[in-house]
């Protein structure tokens, strides 16, 4: 083989061992991509339902003085 044929051979083998590597990198940046946004999807769903269990905290907390007031004027009502 001349000396010419072996550079492009290996400049051959560099290349695509470069190109193999690239591949191999971006697919693990993809992967680690899909990751988080299953991660945050989770934090959502998470947030979301400590979000409706403290709007129904309030929400019976907001019931519990209007029941009492109710009942105020009720027996203000019936005691007139």
């Amino acid at each position: 083989m001349s000396t010419t044929s072996k550079v492009v051979l290996g400049v051959s083998i560099l290349i695509s061992g470069g190109i193999v590597i690239g591949v191999h990198i971006q697919q693990k940046h993809l992967r680690e991509r899909l990751h988080e946004g299953v991660v945050r999807d989770f934090e959502r769903q998470n947030c979301k339902q400590e979000n409706l269990r403290l709007l129904e905290q309030q929400t019976a907390l907001t019931k519990q003085p209007e029941m009492e007031r109710s009942k105020m004027l009720m027996t203000r009502e019936s005691q007139q």
